[in-house]
């Protein structure tokens, strides 16, 4: 494994630098889940269909998924004090502008602007929390900064759907502006100052792409991300479709997803230490594949809540795990991993957000489960061959 030396902090580090990263991560999070959540408003106020507002999710991610490994080496020096920051105030004023689109094409161009902010932060936040904590805590720290996701899911993304359905999606929009700019301000008050992880140099990305267990680990966070996002992206209309959900019940949905969703990072904060990454991964991804496997009894709303419980436990649990597990494969290649992790997942959506429009303009809404089925499956694999490689 490669290894590279720690670098000292100029300052003593305090645990709220951890949740300042957290909160970050919410916001990243809840801004990311905007789109799938006001889907119905958007299609409506711009008068185009669900799979051409479904492009915000794919063309956005695909941007996402090249920018963060690119953008890695291009700020592998900075100042992260000053990086995350204005990372966060960008994702704010690119916010605000979409809020102020005139029309699909430019929303579709400010939406995508905005996720450059989304790229950098995960990855980075990520990276530099090996130099904010010791190594024996650096697993649980990973998966605490993560845990933002799961909170944007359980609070952002139902607060989004609701006041994007009752005063409109630019609404919401402006309400993820206005977090960013708290979390610019709270990081920037928080973060050490100098805090640089050593460059990622090109000997370094080689290294990456050639280790056969980070490669087979980074396959499996495309797999999964593309298997959820087939369905995950279009829950809005899918809720319309079979039950003519209200903005409040797609809201109270949402919620309730996210909450379980952060039940089970909860859980696998307290049980990674001991059972291990690997096993994170295929639990997690093996629950997630349990929903899709019963997903034919999703026909109401109400099943719908019930069906979703496991894939809900599962969903952030399994890429806080697999963040964890690429930290845990070679901790000196972490800031390159962890960039292609955040790019396989943003790939990820892209892909099943495309294939899940493609099904939708077909009139395939209902079938949408067994695509994403596959995947998982697909993705419990490649995890078993990845934990195999790992230990060869």
């Amino acid at each position: 494994m490669a290894t590279t030396g720690r670098q000292q902090l100029p300052a003593p580090v305090t645990p709220a630098v951890l949740w300042a990263l957290l909160f970050g991560n919410f916001v990243i999070g809840t801004g990311v889940m905007t789109v799938p959540g006001t889907l119905n408003e958007i299609s409506s106020s711009l008068a185009v269909s669900i799979p051409v507002a479904g492009q915000l999710i794919s063309v956005s991610s695909i941007l996402m998924c090249f920018a963060a490994p690119l953008l890695a080496s291009v700020v592998a020096g900075w100042d992260r004090r000053l990086l995350l920051a204005f990372a966060m105030l960008w994702y704010a004023v690119f916010h605000l502008a979409c809020a102020l689109s005139t029309g699909f094409d430019n929303l579709l161009l400010l939406r995508t602007l905005a996720m450059l902010a989304a790229a950098i932060f995960t990855p980075q936040a990520a990276a530099c929390v090996g130099l904010l904590v010791p190594e024996n805590q650096r697993a649980r720290a990973i998966t605490l900064v993560l845990m933002g996701w799961s909170l944007a899911s359980v609070l952002g993304m139902p607060l989004g759907s609701w006041i994007g359905g009752i005063y409109g999606w630019r609404s919401a929009f402006v309400l993820v502006a206005v977090l960013s700019l708290a979390s610019s301000a709270w990081i920037f008050w928080l973060m050490p100052r100098q805090v640089r992880p050593p460059a990622f140099s090109r000997a370094l990305w080689l290294q990456t792409f050639r280790s056969r267990p980070l490669m087979l680990t980074l396959l499996v966070t495309v797999l999964s991300a593309t298997g959820q996002f087939v369905l995950f992206a279009y829950f809005a209309p899918y809720l319309k479709h079979i039950g003519n959900a209200t903005p409040a019940q797609m809201g109270l949905y949402f919620a309730w997803f996210g909450a379980f969703g952060m039940l089970g990072n909860l859980v696998l904060a307290r049980l990674i230490g001991k059972h291990g990454a690997d096993w994170a991964v295929l639990i997690s991804i093996g629950a997630m594949a349990l929903s899709f496997l019963l997903w034919p009894l999703a026909l109401s709303v109400a099943m719908v809540t019930v069906v979703s419980i496991p894939w809900a436990l599962g969903c952030f649990a399994s890429n806080s795990a697999q963040q964890a597990r690429l930290v845990g494969i070679a901790p000196g290649l972490a800031g390159g991993s962890i960039a292609l992790n955040t790019a396989g997942m943003y790939a990820g959506q892209a892909f099943g957000a495309a294939a899940g429009g493609w099904m939708i303009a077909r009139g395939q809404i209902l079938d949408l489960h067994w695509v994403g089925l596959a995947l998982l499956l697909l993705a419990l694999v490649a995890s078993w061959l990845a934990s195999q490689s790992n230990r060869a």
